[in-house]
């Protein structure tokens, strides 16, 4: 538990959550309430991360195929989500 902001951090930096506001307000100033503060994942820390969670080395140690098929997967969703967001945050 002492280390939880720095695992925030990592989550954040690796793409696994994403940072974002929304204020309804500024829509009465014609502008987008949605906000993305997230900067471009960087998937190559997504591993380490991931690796980091009991949950997710357990798997890895338990199913190792399945696992490195989970793995690929999270890169591409991450990717996808972000992708998302950008566009949400561009349109209004």
């Amino acid at each position: 538990m002492g280390c939880s902001q720095d695992e925030m951090k990592k989550a954040v930096e690796c793409g696994c959550w994403q940072l974002y506001r929304c204020d309804p307000r500024r829509t009465a100033e014609g502008k987008n309430p949605f906000q993305l503060d997230s900067a471009e994942p960087d998937t190559e820390k997504l591993l380490p991360f991931l690796m980091g969670e009991n949950r997710f080395a357990s798997l890895k140690n338990n199913f190792p195929g399945k696992a490195d098929a989970f793995y690929e997967k999270a890169v591409v969703d991450v990717k996808a989500r972000c992708a998302r967001y950008k566009k949400l945050a561009e349109e209004g």
